[in-house]
């Protein structure tokens, strides 16, 4: 059994399975690809829809590092940060999911993302673990990616 994390993002941390890393107020969090490593970056650029840290700067990154092998998901939150990042997941042919209005406590990110026409597909909360394993396990099987 692989024992996972979750901690806020440092400049050059290498990403590693099993562990996730949530971006520190007042930084973007973006990927950076280095050869076959990709590594955590930290950006003070100017907040995006008045948000930083941005979820639109992540997903651009993420669709640039990781192309047609991104599952981006969209819960809960205000505003319309979200939008333009699935936008550009879609264009490098990645999947992205959105939590569905009649579970969310704002339906402002998932709803915008929805009405722009960028979510493959909308789940109520308690439905949303469970697609991202089946997605996930479905992408190994494409690529013969066995655990």
């Amino acid at each position: 059994m692989r024992r996972s994390s979750i901690r806020e993002g440092e400049p050059g941390q290498e990403l590693q399975a099993g562990h996730a890393w949530i971006a520190p107020g007042d930084y973007h969090m973006v990927l950076e690809r280095q050869g076959t490593m990709v590594r955590v970056g930290l950006n003070r650029e100017a907040p995006e829809h008045s948000c930083q840290p941005a979820v639109d700067a992540l997903f651009r990154s993420v669709a640039a590092a990781f192309g047609a092998n991104v599952l981006a998901v969209v819960l809960t939150g205000m505003g319309a940060d979200g939008v333009r990042g699935c936008e550009v997941v879609r264009q490098h042919g990645g999947q992205v999911l959105v939590q569905g209005e009649e579970s969310s406590v704002v339906w402002g990110m998932p709803g915008q993302v929805a009405a722009a026409g960028h979510a493959h597909a909308i789940f109520p909360l308690h439905g949303i673990a469970g697609e991202i394993s089946r997605r996930v396990q479905a992408n190994r099987s494409l690529v013969g990616i066995r655990r």
